[in-house]
């Protein structure tokens, strides 16, 4: 009697754990790119340390695509100017406070 109510117990905190991961799951927000503005002229690197390579300079007001929000310094962008689009790493001061 008590092994069944044990394995009962059991079985409905599996059930009613695994139908809530599944829930927040379906209730996530898009994670797609996120267009912002540069409100100065920034620099556009191709990772996040002081010896990487610059890729381009972006003037202020460009749209840029922040794509994630890497750490406390950096976040990842694309960037498109004269038809060409970039990938790498901006400084977050680039961009206005939200």
């Amino acid at each position: 009697m008590k092994k069944t109510l044990l394995c009962l117990g059991t079985a409905g905190l599996l059930a009613s754990c695994s139908a809530t991961s599944t829930e927040s799951r379906s209730n996530t927000a898009s994670t797609g790119p996120v267009v912002h503005h540069t409100v100065v002229e920034c620099v556009l690197y191709d990772g996040m340390t002081k010896t990487s390579q610059q890729l381009s300079t972006v003037s202020s007001g460009n749209e840029v695509q922040v794509m994630d929000t890497v750490d406390a310094y950096f976040v990842k962008v694309r960037v498109t100017a004269g038809g060409k689009t970039q990938n790498g790493y901006m400084y977050r001061t680039c961009f206005a406070q939200k």
